[in-house]
């Protein structure tokens, strides 16, 4: 297989348009789909006997809705995962997503960098392929520990606060910001070229006929799984 094909900001976000209108999906579907491939990536990287403590930072959007989920999943998995997610919205699916988490007492926590020092990974879900502009509050000082980081950190979509087409920002918190693991949701975005860490793709809910609408490629998932890893050239492994 040649690389991989990519999926622009544009083009995902029609293509969300698109499942969610005639394909006949709600975002609670396709959230617990995204969810559960984080999910099931972080246990690929290293399963809960070896790294059980698992902090995950959610954004105000879908890629933190994508992260509440997949933190259940983590749970039921056998993890101890802990939550920062400073900035809750009014939306009934978020709220439904945090109660869901607090029945299974997984604890929140408002001092990112304190739960990071105690944590074996982090999961970076906090902007997807929609973010652009600035980085605002309480997210820059967020992203540059995530920057400096010693505990290794997977992110969801795109390494947050990198620029969706261009990669890494030449300013900002996330100069520096290098995770070691990328979960691309349904096909990677443009950035991946820049991206040096792991890279699985997940999302197993579009059919090739979608796929080839919007140009890019269906993972060739082997049995019941939600993830397909990749090396660097695209290649699967």
């Amino acid at each position: 297989m040649a690389s991989l094909r990519t999926l622009g900001p544009k083009a995902a976000a029609a293509l969300d348009e698109e499942l969610m209108s005639t394909g006949g999906f709600s975002v609670d579907q396709l959230m617990e789909l995204a969810g559960l491939s984080v999910a099931q990536a972080m246990y690929a990287l290293s399963p809960p006997q070896k790294s059980p403590r698992i902090l995950v930072a959610c954004g105000p959007g879908n890629n933190g809705g994508d992260g509440l989920v997949a933190a259940r999943h983590l749970h039921h998995f056998g993890y101890k995962p802990t939550m920062y997610f400073p900035k809750q919205t009014k939306n009934e699916l978020y709220q439904r997503l945090r109660v869901q988490l607090e029945q299974l007492k997984v604890p929140f926590t408002d001092d990112f960098v304190s739960a990071a020092g105690k944590s074996d990974w982090i999961i970076d879900a906090i902007f997807g392929f929609s973010f652009s502009g600035e980085v605002r509050e309480p997210f820059p000082a967020v992203i540059k520990a995530l920057a400096e980081s010693k505990v290794p950190v997977l992110a969801v979509d795109a390494p947050s606060s990198w620029n969706i087409e261009d990669g890494r920002p030449k300013d900002g918190p996330g100069k520096d910001y290098n995770p070691d693991a990328l979960v691309s949701m349904t096909a990677p975005k443009p950035l991946i070229k820049w991206f040096k860490g792991r890279h699985f793709v997940g999302g197993r809910f579009v059919g090739q006929e979608i796929a080839e609408k919007y140009g890019f490629d269906v993972p060739p998932y082997q049995g019941s799984d939600q993830i397909v890893e990749y090396a660097s050239n695209g290649e699967k492994l």
